[in-house]
């Protein structure tokens, strides 16, 4: 509410959820006010995602980045660490004019998923689906999706809801840097722009 009605952009905090609701983390970002007012979306930041008895169990750092389909050399990237100061995956941002692409790549920087979202990331009455694929085929295995949350909520704040799903039984090292990849691709697509 702060937010909507001064401009002035806060940390970002998230409450991670199961699939029946029940609380499983907390997640904050860490950066200096100067930095989420000056670069406001693009911003670097780390983020610190803890479980319920406060302790840190992954760490997330996005590195200062341009953003744009014509800059095919400044990409958007993310480190997921587990523990911290472990790095367990990457996400990557492939160069697209048009579509929304990712690559999921593990801790040696072997691609193990690719992300692809719509040309039209744009919440208009409906979920946003962007579905999370095999590394080597098309073939769907998951999807990350920004669910509407209604009209009054989508206009006036930045605070959004994301659904995550993929195979029970992935890599637990990959469903962290998936997790990490929802919040690069809130801050990227979803984030206002003061």
């Amino acid at each position: 509410i702060f937010e909507a009605f001064t401009g002035f952009e806060t940390n970002n905090k998230y409450k991670v959820q199961n699939s029946l609701g029940q609380k499983i983390f907390m997640a904050k970002e860490d950066t200096d006010c100067c930095t989420r007012q000056m670069c406001g979306p693009l911003r670097p930041f780390d983020m610190t995602i803890c479980d319920l008895t406060g302790t840190e169990v992954i760490h997330l750092y996005r590195p200062l980045n341009c953003q744009g389909c014509c800059f095919p050399c400044c990409l958007q990237t993310m480190e997921v660490h587990s523990p911290p100061g472990t790095v367990i995956g990457t996400i990557e941002q492939d160069w697209s004019i048009i579509y929304p692409r990712f690559t999921v790549k593990d801790e040696s920087g072997e691609p193990v998923l690719r992300i692809h979202g719509p040309c039209w990331t744009c919440s208009c009455g409906g979920d946003v689906e962007f579905n999370v694929l095999a590394a080597n085929d098309d073939t769907k295995v998951g999807m990350i999706s920004k669910q509407w949350t209604g009209f009054a909520k989508e206009v006036f704040t930045d605070a959004d809801n994301f659904g995550i799903s993929f195979p029970l039984d992935l890599d637990v090292k990959v469903k962290a840097t998936l997790l990490g990849a929802v919040f690069l691709i809130d801050f990227m697509y979803y984030e206002q722009k003061k």
